[in-house]
């Protein structure tokens, strides 16, 4: 059984991850269903909907800045200090969102203003998954992919929390009120999730890698360093093929709780079966990604991974044939298949490989460089999908797929890349390979 420390460190990791996520991906269901109606109403509605994805990627390239910034001082100073920081920017930056005016009030004040705050959310969540993976990963002694995996799982978690919000909205006030101001209320909640995750977090202590390291170098060393050009100067063959082995993960994860969604209600499903289908995936997600996580810590992480990258590679060719059916039972299970099963083979043991790539000195900044850049594929995804439908007419589907089996294909030659990470020690006097 986890010791009392294990378990603090992995509930806080896991419910400040469904906070962060519940707050970041909200963006991504409203961008893709609201957004394009309230912010660019001047706009014809498919280049509405490019626009409103563009600004959910600005949160996304904003990713790495937060993963650099707040692991720079994380390495330094500690990996809790850290956490509460970005857990507030990520709080009160949502909360705005749910205050700001419309195009229709202050005209392009508006989405600028959305831009902003999207940025500012990236900075959060890009901070905020390196220190919480290491909470878990550096704290465990045994069973690292499964306990650090609750962060990764805490994001479907906060899928099902932020789609089941504005689905609850909607169907409270209606598809007009929700359109007029209901989309604010989910936002607004951000104030008290932030509450309960403050309070979570303040329970945990700092990790036993980090408080070794601080105890055998001087402080004076200490803050001299720079965590990143230490990366970048000694590891950067890691750092490339880590950002390669999250990219498949990432394409896959926006491809399916965002271009689907808007690409399922455009070709006839109801918005609602849409929303209903991403919960209950969302939910078979957070399942798949321990399972697989645990798998790792049995059989290794490069299997594992390979294995998924190779799966959906070739799911991307079933995907939208099977949405485009306009059959309900066919598009949950897609999505059930996708989120819930395939997706997490690649995404549930990332979160201990990439603590076990770096060493415990710039841990914080490496696992987060690498995860949040691979996060790239994420925010661009969904972008370039729906470029691709306007230019083609609605006919590019099997370009998209292409597109995602060429990731995944990448994915798989890097992961054959590295050497097995899973039998490495956490700890400072740990070389990185």
């Amino acid at each position: 059984m986890p010791n009392t420390r294990l378990r603090r460190a992995v509930a806080s990791s896991f419910v400040g991850s469904v906070i962060e996520y519940y707050d970041f991906l909200l963006y991504a269901t409203a961008s893709a269903l609201v957004f394009n109606k309230v912010f660019f109403s001047s706009l014809d509605p498919l280049v509405g909907t490019i626009a409103s994805f563009g600004t959910f990627a600005t949160g996304y390239l904003a990713r790495p800045l937060g993963g650099v910034l707040f692991g720079h001082f994380g390495d330094l100073l500690g990996r809790k200090r850290v956490l509460v920081l970005t857990m507030v920017l990520m709080g009160v930056s949502s909360t705005l969102i749910g205050l700001l005016p419309t195009y229709a009030q202050v005209g392009w004040a508006a989405p600028a203003g959305l831009v902003l705050l999207r940025v500012l959310q990236g900075v959060a969540v890009g901070g905020e998954w390196g220190g919480a993976v290491l909470m878990s990963a550096e704290h465990a002694t045994s069973r690292r992919g499964l306990w650090a995996s609750f962060t990764n799982a805490g994001a479907p978690c906060g899928m099902v929390l932020s789609t089941a919000a504005l689905t609850l909205t909607g169907l409270v006030v209606g598809e007009r009120a929700l359109l007029d101001w209901g989309w604010r209320v989910p936002f607004l909640l951000s104030v008290a999730l932030l509450g309960v995750g403050l309070f979570i977090r303040h329970r945990v202590e700092e990790t036993p890698a980090f408080r070794a390291l601080r105890t055998s170098a001087p402080d004076a060393a200490a803050r001299r360093r720079v965590p990143l050009l230490e990366v970048l100067r000694d590891h950067p063959r890691v750092l490339l093929l880590a950002v390669g082995v999250g990219l498949a993960a990432f394409v896959v994860q926006s491809t399916l709780t965002t271009f689907v969604l808007a690409h399922g209600v455009q070709v006839g499903h109801a918005r609602q079966t849409v929303l209903n289908a991403l919960t209950a995936s969302s939910a078979c997600a957070v399942l798949g990604i321990l399972f697989w996580a645990a798998v790792s810590d049995r059989f290794g992480r490069r299997p594992v991974v390979l294995a998924g990258a190779v799966a959906l590679g070739v799911y991307g060719f079933a995907l939208f044939p099977m949405v485009d059916a306009r059959d309900t039972t066919l598009l949950v299970v897609a999505l059930v298949l996708g989120q819930g099963v395939l997706h997490p083979m690649v995404y549930g043991p990332l979160a201990a490989l990439y603590s076990e790539l770096f060493s415990t000195g710039n841990r914080y900044t490496g696992a987060s460089l690498g995860y949040q850049l691979a996060g790239l594929g994420a925010g661009f995804a969904p972008l370039l999908f729906a470029e691709v439908q306007r230019a083609t007419g609605g006919r590019g589907l099997v370009i998209v797929s292409t597109v995602i089996a060429a990731f995944c294909a990448l994915t798989a030659v890097c992961v054959l890349a590295l050497q097995e990470t899973s039998a490495r020690r956490l700890d400072p006097t740990t070389a990185v390979a």
